[in-house]
């Protein structure tokens, strides 16, 4: 089966490189009973990938039941997963059979495996190994044939770490990895998604289907969604219901965008706007956009200044060395090689050094800002690119360039 009838049979939208190669994977380990562990963040799909890796196993006609492991109390998760015998605890009034008993022969999911308890780690251990369990109060042991799926989106090596997750454990279920992306990993498809949830919610609630104007669609493309598809489909919805305009422009779209610190004004400087009043929301925002502002006003002045001396006529210096300064005889001014020209500018030396200043301020700010943003999501490159708006090979080269204490 090709991936494009994969994605109309079980909805999945999306063109990106990231995405289809997640897809391909799980065709791929679809009809095999290798264990598999889906990464992502909350909010990608990660469910629609084990329902799809069910849906082309030899398994499919069997059962298949979704766990959420952080759902289930610690004290009764046992008694859920492998069943109990009366009277093992207080309330068990009767015996009853766990997932992995009714399930046998069919596809357990069990999703936010990390926050499964110790205890329950090393039960599941034993299933993956062996194929045996042991009902809560039971010393009898039974056996179950059962596909186990998981999903996380935390890392598991690092909770391994922390002693939070056993390490045999993680490389016993992540035989075949499957990473979904994030939204801010495939933004190309951001606008498709768009379509397809107004287009749904149009259908649902009997009203003409709302538009993005080409502003309001590029708002939406550089906004950081930390929800991804769960916060984009919210967001169609509202846009669906609450708008009496049915051609969104950014001005209320940014209505209906979270006010999350940074992620919004960032998405406001991308594209050019601000709130309806003219103002940014927070202190934190007005510096974002002083500082961009900033650096663009420097550029330009860059190119008001070449094209000056280009019109002067000013001309390389004798020595026709245009790496290094060369002062004049009445040393009141410098010449400096403007870029990507071998035409050297003259520029006078006070304004070269308010000129170095200002770069240094600028990227003493830079420097500043990435700090505060590493601090705040303790160490996390990737959420902490994402409220800065740049990408993590950015952001590593940037912690590498400015030294910067992790």
């Amino acid at each position: 089966m090709d991936i494009q009838s994969i994605k109309n049979r079980f909805g999945i939208i999306g063109n990106s490189p990231a995405l289809n190669h997640a897809l391909n994977t799980a065709i791929q380990v679809a009809n095999t009973d290798l264990s598999v562990l889906i990464v992502g963040e909350s909010g990608v799909g990660k469910e629609a990938f084990s329902n799809i890796i069910h849906a082309l196993s030899p398994r499919k006609h069997n059962a298949f039941i979704a766990v959420n492991c952080g759902a289930i109390p610690e004290g009764t998760i046992d008694s859920e997963l492998f069943g109990h015998e009366k009277g093992s605890f207080t309330g068990a009034v009767d015996s009853r059979k766990g997932y992995f008993e009714t399930v046998s022969g069919g596809t357990i999911f069990l999703d936010e495996i990390g926050e499964m308890p110790l205890g329950t780690q090393a039960r599941l251990l034993r299933v993956l190994e062996t194929g045996e369990f042991i009902r809560v109060g039971s010393s009898k042991v039974q056996k179950t044939d059962v596909r186990v799926i998981t999903a996380t989106n935390k890392d598991l090596l690092e909770y391994a770490q922390q002693r939070k997750f056993r390490e045999d454990l993680y490389y016993r279920l992540s035989t075949v990895p499957i990473r979904v992306p994030s939204l801010s990993d495939r933004k190309e498809d951001i606008p498709l998604l768009f379509r397809k949830f107004a287009g749904d919610f149009s259908e649902k609630y009997r009203t003409q289907s709302v538009q993005l104007d080409s502003n309001a669609q590029q708002l939406l493309v550089n906004y950081t969604w930390p929800g991804n598809i769960r916060e984009l489909k919210n967001i169609a919805e509202q846009i669906s219901v609450l708008s009496t305009d049915k051609m969104i422009t950014p001005e209320k779209l940014l209505g209906f965008l979270p006010q999350r610190e940074g992620a919004r004004s960032m998405a406001l400087i991308t594209t050019g706007h601000s709130t309806a009043n003219g103002d940014f929301s927070t202190e934190r925002d007005i510096l974002y956009k002083l500082f961009f502002d900033l650096k663009k006003d420097m550029n330009d002045l860059k190119q008001m200044i070449f094209d000056v001396a280009h019109h002067q006529g000013y001309s390389p210096s004798s020595s026709g060395d245009n790496l290094l300064p060369v002062y004049n005889n009445h040393a009141e001014s410098v010449i400096t090689p403007a870029y990507n020209t071998s035409t050297p500018i003259l520029l006078p030396a006070n304004d070269q050094h308010e000129d170095v200043e200002e770069t240094l301020l600028l990227a003493d700010r830079e420097k500043e800002f990435i700090a505060k943003a590493l601090k705040k999501h303790k160490g996390r490159r990737r959420d902490a690119a994402n409220e800065l708006g740049i990408s993590e090979r950015t952001l590593y080269r940037k912690i590498k360039e400015y030294d910067i204490n992790e």
